[in-house]
């Protein structure tokens, strides 16, 4: 009776590890590199670039700033022994005051241009996890995997890279959105 009971177990056991393997060969996955994909994605370039271009914008009237507040500093220095040391106190006094207002105004600068800037990358990378997504949705993909930066997966086969493929397939979109964008403005 024992017997019978341990082979019976036993060939459950194997018909369990035999269905499990059927069942792990059906799966579909792949990894994408994220930082890759990222990095070649065209339309995060051209985001990018239009983004250096308002930072540069809008950094030129407080860089016109410092410029004139380092030109009245130098002239400060010459003034002083001439202009005699009470009037140097109250300069002083003002160019310290208005170095610490050009102080505050480079760093709310600052800041809104790295939250401005996050804002840009959280938006193309929520766009691409969703085109990642549906991808995987409509390729027939149980799993897709990230790897780079924040890397989920340690080890894949090559062949289940897709990220030149999604990277291909994401410029092409964005290369033809922007050219019916083009012409959208050029017909009006």
């Amino acid at each position: 009776m024992k017997k019978s009971l341990l082979i019976l177990g036993i060939a459950f056991a194997m018909l369990s590890c035999k269905q499990n393997d059927q069942k792990a060969e059906n799966i579909k996955t792949a990894y994408i590199d994220t930082s890759e994909l990222l990095k070649d994605y065209v339309k995060f370039k051209d985001e990018d670039e239009k983004f250096k271009v308002k930072s540069e914008e809008m950094g030129r009237p407080l860089e016109a700033k410092f410029k004139a507040f380092k030109y009245e500093a130098q002239n400060f220095e010459t003034n002083a022994r001439a202009k005699g040391m009470q009037w140097a106190q109250q300069k002083g006094a003002e160019l310290q005051q208005r170095e610490q207002q050009l102080s505050v105004e480079q760093n709310a600068l600052i800041q809104q241009l790295q939250e401005e800037g996050a804002q840009l990358r959280d938006s193309i990378i929520k766009d691409v996890r969703q085109y990642i997504k549906d991808y995987g949705k409509k390729e027939g993909y149980d799993y897709i995997y990230g790897t780079g930066d924040a890397a989920s997966v340690l080890y894949a086969k090559d062949s289940y890279d897709l990220t030149k493929t999604l990277l291909e397939k994401l410029n092409k979109e964005y290369e033809a959105s922007k050219g019916t964008a083009t012409k959208e403005v050029v017909k009006k």
